[in-house]
This record gives C-alpha cells, sequence and structure tokens, in this order.
C-alpha cells in the first residue's frame, strides 16, 4: 500500500504555518521559496496572486529535485495581495510604506486575495485556487496611525497591516473568508490538500475520544 504523501510548505510564513497547524495540519518541511513579488505592468491583483503562488510551488520544487528529496511529497504555495481597485498595495517594509498604506485603506473597502498552489507527489500538475475577501477600515485618525506604526506589526505584511493583530480594531465589514485576509484560506487549502491524497485527518485519527458524560 502506498504511504501518505508527505508536505512542504513552500512559505516562511509564521502565520500560514500557524492556521495549518490549527486546522490539524503539520508540514513535515518548511521551505521558502523566495521569488521576484513585483508586479507586471498592468498586472491585475487577481492575477499577481495566481501567478505568485504558482512560481513559489515551482521553485520549492526545483529545490527539492536538486536535494533528492522530490520523493511522495506534496508541495504548498500561497501568496497574499491586498489591493483597491485595481492599485495593488505594497508589501510594508519601510515605516513610510506603513503610514502611506494605511492612509490609503482608511474609511474604504479593500479587496484580499490569496492564491494557493499544490502540486501533488510525482506531478508537475498546478492545482490553484483564488480567494477573494472584502475588508472595510474604519476611517483612522492620525492616532490610529501612529500608534499602529509603532507597534511594528505590519512589517512585512501585505497591505501593511495583520488582522489578527491590532489592526482587528479598524475593521467595520469583513466579507469573505477570514483566514483567507490572515494569509491562507484553510477551506479551500485543506480542500485541495484532501484531493492530492493527504491525509488531512491523520494528526487526530488514533486519538481515543474521551467517554461520553453520564
Amino acid at each position: 500500500m502506498a504511504s501518505t504523501p508527505r508536505l512542504v510548505l513552500a512559505s516562511a510564513s509564521p502565520r500560514r504555518l500557524e492556521l495549518l497547524q490549527q486546522s490539524g495540519i503539520e508540514p513535515e518541511q518548511l521551505l521558502p521559496a523566495d521569488v521576484d513579488e513585483t508586479p507586471e505592468r498592468s498586472e491585475h491583483p487577481r492575477s499577481l496572486a495566481k501567478r505568485l503562488c504558482r512560481q513559489k510551488a515551482d521553485r520549492a520544487r526545483e529545490i527539492l529535485a536538486e536535494r533528492d528529496q522530490l520523493g511522495n511529497r506534496i508541495v504548498l504555495a500561497a501568496d497574499t495581495v491586498v489591493a483597491v481597485g485595481r492599485q495593488i498595495m505594497p508589501k510594508a517594509e519601510l515605516r513610510e510604506d506603513a503610514v502611506a498604506n494605511l492612509r490609503i485603506l482608511s474609511g474604504r473597502m479593500h479587496r484580499v486575495f490569496t492564491g494557493v498552489c499544490v502540486i501533488g507527489p510525482g506531478s508537475e500538475r498546478h492545482h490553484i485556487r483564488l480567494v477573494e475577501s472584502r475588508v472595510r477600515f474604519k476611517r483612522l485618525s492620525r492616532e490610529d496611525i501612529e500608534s499602529y506604526v509603532a507597534s511594528g506589526e505590519w512589517r512585512g505584511k501585505a497591505g501593511g497591516y495583520a488582522i489578527q493583530g491590532l489592526a482587528g480594531r479598524f475593521v467595520v465589514r469583513l466579507i469573505g473568508s477570514y483566514t483567507n485576509v490572515v494569509g491562507l484560506p484553510l477551506y479551500e487549502t485543506v480542500s485541495l490538500l484532501d484531493g492530492q491524497g493527504f491525509d488531512i485527518h491523520g494528526r487526530y485519527k488514533d486519538v481515543v475520544p474521551a467517554p461520553a458524560a453520564i
């Protein structure tokens, strides 16, 4: 009988790892796959998220192949893009980036796109899902922006904020998947893994349930 495929997460994001663990899935290996995330000219945010997740998955497989470690492994990659209309919000690396992003997002609805790509064992086929959520921020005061920027939570985040942190207090409305906004839509991700033969129940399959209360 064939062994259960093992999972490689092509990401250095602690948020994505935590979300997988939250759903009972533990990757065997973390393999950050660095790619150029610069949008192409006139590229739509949806297209960018799909292209980058595919490129990250391909890069992770290249690394595994170079190490002769492809074996019975599933590669999972994802990329999250925040946009206002067609304007792609950059990942904030500098304080000025964070301030500029928050000023644009203030009082407006924006969209969060996450592309998820899974490549199954012994295959080069890309299984991709694109998930969209809509988020509206309250109108941010100068104090809101200054205190959030001082927290440092924005650093390296798509759109310059982390909804699971202090920025959660800015959210007036959220339509769609919350875990998508955090960085990995769990329903779609787990469905993709299940479809490629990954044992999504394995972590708790042999746990003996507690006796029912009388």
